[in-house]
């Protein structure tokens, strides 16, 4: 289990601050409004005066990561998910820059939204800010979070925080209790990936 227990505004350096949103790239972080210091409006105003999304981390903006892979994954499972939900009337699907607030002070987007979270592993992301974030996802009520790998072309089920099954592409996904019915063999999603013929070289 990650450790949260640190606030951002008690980091005495930079390395600490990197250390405590679980060793992300500087990059990411932003400067304005200081580290600590950010609120929730800040999130809605960063993303409608430059298009960037950042998520809120103790008071802390920290852009999303998110390439042309990661970003067209998560937008074809959106689509599969949403013709299923809609189908079987069983609520409603956000797409990648869909923000969930988790708690006060605390925002996050992940790839989906709750019951069911999806998160798409970038080349920025590390696995402390990822065991973080799930952390943060079932701390607030998530039932299932699915993560996605598109260089080992995985994906990970986590019905907790620290207990999961790997899938490979030649495996299928269920919606399990979440999404009861739902069935998607894991070739047919990255396939679409490779029918564009298309890599991202602009990841972090």
């Amino acid at each position: 289990m990650t450790s949260v227990g640190t606030s951002a505004a008690a980091a005495a350096t930079l390395a600490d601050l990197l250390e405590h949103l679980g060793g992300v790239s500087p990059r990411r972080v932003q400067a304005r409004p200081f580290p600590g210091a950010a609120i929730e409006q800040d999130v809605l105003d960063m993303y409608a005066r430059e298009g960037r999304l950042c998520e809120l981390v103790d008071g802390v903006l920290v852009e999303k990561g998110m390439g042309f892979r990661e970003s067209f994954l998560a937008m074809a499972l959106s689509a599969i998910l949403w013709g299923f939900v809609k189908q079987h009337n069983l609520g409603l699907v956000t797409g990648a820059d869909g923000m969930v607030r988790l708690a006060s002070g605390l925002v996050r987007i992940p790839g989906l939204a709750p019951n069911l979270v999806v998160e798409v592993l970038s080349e920025s992301n590390t696995a402390r800010e990822m065991s973080r974030k799930r952390h943060d996802y079932f701390t607030a009520g998530v039932q299932m979070v699915w993560l996605i790998d598109p260089d080992a072309r995985t994906l990970e089920v986590f019905v907790s925080e620290d207990q999961s099954t790997v899938l490979d592409e030649g495996q299928t996904l269920d919606g399990g209790s979440v999404l009861p019915g739902f069935t998607l063999h894991l070739h047919n999603l990255f396939a679409e990936l490779d029918r564009h013929g298309r890599t991202d070289a602009n990841n972090d």
